[in-house]
Parts: structure tokens; C-alpha cells; sequence
């Protein structure tokens, strides 16, 4: 597989297409375990917004680099020399100084938030090690895989700080136990592949990394092989749906379902089941 020429000028990110309208991206940093750097997370949000609008690309697999690690989170060491823990040198009053730091916490949310809010569905590919930033992302994608040598971690708290990139707002979404959630995030304690399916943070546990980036190359050639109008429609809503009432979502299923089912998609997907052939959709 060779890298996308519309993707090439991405210098962290690897990018290619292991089938047809699903595309590969590896964050690509292994000599330093993918840990990730401001350019980087500024970056990884133009990467994801750019295949959210991507005809091309129908589903995307997000995996990193190496053998050792999806992702050791935050750079701490470049990140306390530049400006992304609010040190930028000069002396100003804690007012002043909050409100730089708030800003730039919030851009940092943005870029990661690119991961859930990309149109298209997101499979995450994790093992090695897998802390900090690593929960932060896989809880913005839509599918969670792990190999078995993977170990988890929200680590912040050792750092000093509380998580604030996303996780303590998405993770307690994502599985039943706020126990288990109040468990892990208090005491930064690593967890493994098999905790992590026990709870649903996860869906499948494969034998090694190329075994878990097959399933879900695998999985996203299925999905790009349905009808990117339902496909792109089902995870808007079930992204609503976990944030409003039933009652709101229905509404908004109402609308939404009131435009789309305009489309011809559904037409080809009912005829080709009664022909037993295999429906073929225009670029979305």
C-alpha cells in the first residue's frame, strides 16, 4: 500500500487505503512511542476533517506506527517547553494566564473531537502501550479493537492534572460502570485487553496488532460497502441519541430520515435484495 497523494503532505500522519473506500491512518512517530506533540494534534484535526468531506473514503481505521505503542499520550517534555501547558515566559496575572491556557485547551479538544465529529465511522486499532491522549481519541471513534498486548491507561492524574481532552466526558458514555470509570481515572492504574472487553470499552481483543488492523480493515470494507447516505446517517444519530432524550432524537431522526430517504440509495438497497445482487452507491 503506498500513501495517498492527498495525504501526503502530512508530515505525522501515514495514510493509505487498504481497499477500496476506506482509508488507513497511522499516527507515525514509533522512535518516540507516538507520543504526541502540539504540531501533531493540530495535525491529526486537519487529517480527520479532511476525510470527513472525502467522497473517497466511505470508512477510516486510526491506528499508530511500530510495535511498541498505539499511542504514549502527550509529549510532556516538548509540551512544557512550548506553550501548550500555558508557559509561554512571559509574567501576567492568573486572570490573564487561565484565560490563555483555557484557549488553548479548548483548540486542543477541537483537533482531537475532529476523530468522533468526521462523518465517516472510525475504527480504532490500539495496542502496545495505550495512556493518556490514547483514551482521549479511542473514545472519540465510533469502534474500539485491541490486540491482547495492549495496556490502557488514563494516566493524568500522575502527571498532576485531570484529564481535560475528553475522556472524563466521553468515557462514562461509553461503558455501564461509573464505578469501574471513577476506578481507573482516580488511580491512573493500568488496565489490560481483557478488562477493557469486560467492561465494553472495547468490542473485539485479537491475538496481535496485524490480526486487530485486519478485523478492522475488514470491518470498514463491510461498512463501505453499504450505502454511505445510511451509513453516515446512523452514526449521526446515534451520536445524538447519546447526548439528548428519547424524545428529542426521535424528532430529529424524523427530520433527518424526512431528506434523506429522498435519496436513491434506498431504492438500490431494496431492489438489489430482491435480485440477490450486490447494490453499487454514487460517492457521497
Amino acid at each position: 500500500m503506498s500513501q495517498s497523494v492527498e495525504y501526503s503532505s502530512f508530515k505525522h500522519f501515514l495514510v493509505t487505503s487498504p481497499s477500496e473506500y476506506v482509508a488507513h491512518v497511522e499516527i507515525n512517530r514509533p522512535s518516540k512511542l507516538n507520543a504526541f506533540t502540539e504540531e501533531m494534534w493540530i495535525e491529526l484535526g486537519k487529517v480527520f476533517a479532511k476525510l470527513s468531506h472525502d467522497s473517497e473514503v466511505r470508512a477510516v481505521v486510526f491506528s499508530g506506527a511500530g510495535d511498541r505503542a498505539f499511542t504514549a499520550g502527550l509529549d510532556v517534555q516538548a509540551a512544557s517547553q512550548g506553550s501548550t501547558l500555558g508557559h509561554t515566559g512571559e509574567q501576567q496575572d492568573g486572570a490573564r494566564q487561565a484565560t490563555r491556557l483555557r484557549r488553548n485547551i479548548l483548540e486542543f479538544q477541537d483537533c482531537i473531537s475532529q476523530i468522533e465529529k468526521c462523518e465517516k465511522p472510525v475504527i480504532c486499532v490500539m495496542h502496545g502501550v495505550a495512556i493518556g491522549l490514547a483514551i482521549d481519541m479511542s473514545c472519540c471513534a465510533d469502534v474500539r479493537i485491541c490486540s491482547k498486548d495492549t495496556k490502557f491507561s488514563v494516566k493524568e492524574v500522575d502527571i498532576g492534572m485531570a484529564a481535560d481532552i475528553g475522556t472524563l466526558s466521553r468515557l462514562p458514555k461509553i461503558v455501564s460502570s461509573i464505578s469501574w470509570v471513577k476506578d481507573v481515572c482516580l488511580s491512573a492504574r493500568n488496565f489490560g485487553a481483557d478488562e477493557a472487553l469486560a467492561v465494553g470499552f472495547v468490542s473485539q481483543v485479537l491475538e496481535s496488532k496485524g490480526k486487530a488492523i485486519e478485523a478492522a480493515v475488514k470491518l470498514a470494507t463491510l461498512i463501505s460497502s453499504k450505502s454511505p447516505v445510511a451509513v453516515q446517517g446512523t452514526k449521526e444519530l446515534l451520536n445524538y441519541s447519546r447526548d439528548n432524550t428519547v424524545e428529542n432524537s426521535l424528532k430529529y431522526t424524523s427530520i433527518w430520515n424526512g431528506a434523506m430517504l429522498q435519496c436513491d440509495d434506498f431504492k438500490t438497497a431494496l431492489m438489489s435484495g430482491l435480485k440477490k445482487t450486490t447494490p453499487q452507491f454514487a460517492k457521497l
